[in-house]
């Protein structure tokens, strides 16, 4: 049995039906889903926290404190997802779901192309690597 905890940024008030957040630091909140053998199992939601505290790092901490092993989120900086390489979260990109569940759908098929440096903000185009399925 296979089992992933996947966050994606979110506006309030979270859920399977909620928003992707545009940017994963300033994001209302996360939806936090487990998925175990593709199959959606428990969705909850966690609260963001300021980047005053920790800068770019602190959302990075905060995810990993609470278990996260993959993010999907849609924008972000080069040191933050260099911080997510560190704490061994796998970042992918959401590019055009709108919405959680439709990131999570995409996840699953294997329809998300691993987020690298052209992802990131001021990045370019550029090659896509997809991952393999959940």
């Amino acid at each position: 049995m296979q089992s992933v905890v996947v966050a994606i940024p979110s506006s309030f008030p979270g859920g399977l039906e909620a928003h992707l957040g545009a940017h994963f630091g300033h994001c209302d909140l996360y939806t936090v889903v487990k998925i175990t053998d593709g199959q959606v199992q428990e969705v909850a939601t966690l609260p963001n926290v300021p980047h005053e505290q920790g800068g770019c790092m602190a959302p990075v901490n905060h995810l990993a404190r609470h278990g996260v092993q993959v993010l999907i989120a849609g924008g972000m900086g080069m040191r933050p997802l260099m911080g997510f390489n560190q704490v061994g979260i796998d970042v992918l990109y959401g590019g055009e779901t709108q919405t959680v569940g439709e990131a999570l759908d995409a996840l699953i098929n294997g329809r998300l192309p691993r987020f690298t440096t052209e992802f990131t903000c001021g990045g370019g185009g550029g090659g896509m690597m997809h991952m393999g399925r959940f």
